[in-house]
């Protein structure tokens, strides 16, 4: 997994160079909104990292939807006993805990029905219209649709889930990986784009390439080129 309840959503907290603190999401806070486009293209490689790997894969909920941690919520409307402990000092985990967004363009976004006697436990963004399930169903370039089309690979059985697993070579800014004879997962962290390996059939990338190269910050899933194989009879008669 890439994110659970417990430390910032992915597309927030990979715009920072660094692993998780109890300082992230202080920072985040201060961030503002720099960066954005940046932590969101990588969860979406790295979307594609973790639905790759063998075994199972946990997606915390909210990451099929590309939420950024929510920063702007009020003292009044915490939750979490780590603020109140802390005096405020840290700011605890309720940005990664704010109820989805479903469907419509006004909180609670079809979270809870209109009648409801009280608002959900945390308030949604009103940015959040962006992210509902509704939205993201008709966008075939949303986190939504990206991560369907994933799962959907995944079960068609092309070798992931619990299949084989072997390390490629590569430079240090990319991470490669083969699943098998016939998939490759390839992750550009430099910051120019990178050239897939001739011949190779791309499957799905977190992002379009570039002139045929992977951009910076992205994965792409590759079906590789193999050689012919070689006839036996054919030898024998070129021998003869």
């Amino acid at each position: 997994m890439i994110g659970n309840h417990d430390v910032a959503r992915p597309a927030s907290r990979y715009r920072l160079d660094e692993g998780f603190t109890p300082q992230t999401v202080s920072r985040l806070i201060a961030l503002g909104d720099r960066d954005a486009e940046a932590g969101a293209r990588r969860a979406r490689a790295a979307a594609l990292v973790l639905l790759a790997l063998p075994g199972s894969a946990y997606i915390y909920q909210g990451e099929e939807l590309g939420l950024p941690e929510v920063t702007d919520i009020g003292d009044g409307a915490r939750q979490d006993p780590r603020f109140f402990r802390t005096k405020g000092e840290f700011p605890g985990r309720d940005g990664c805990r704010v109820p989805l967004p479903w469907s419509g363009t006004l909180p609670p976004f079809g979270f809870s029905s209109e009648h409801a006697a009280a608002a959900p436990w945390l308030p949604q963004p009103a940015a959040w219209a962006e992210y509902t399930v509704e939205a993201e169903l008709k966008d075939p370039r949303s986190m939504l649709s990206l991560y369907r089309d994933a799962l959907d690979l995944r079960r068609a059985g092309i070798g992931l889930g619990d299949g084989p697993f072997e390390w490629i070579d590569a430079e240090p800014t990319t991470l490669a990986f083969r699943r098998g004879a016939d998939f490759i997962s390839i992750t550009n962290f430099a910051a120019h784009s990178l050239a897939l390996p001739q011949g190779a059939e791309l499957i799905l990338g977190s992002e379009e390439l570039v002139d045929g190269k992977l951009p910076s910050d992205s994965t792409a899933w590759l079906r590789p080129q193999h050689e012919p194989t070689e006839n036996p009879n054919t030898k024998r008669k070129a021998r003869q």
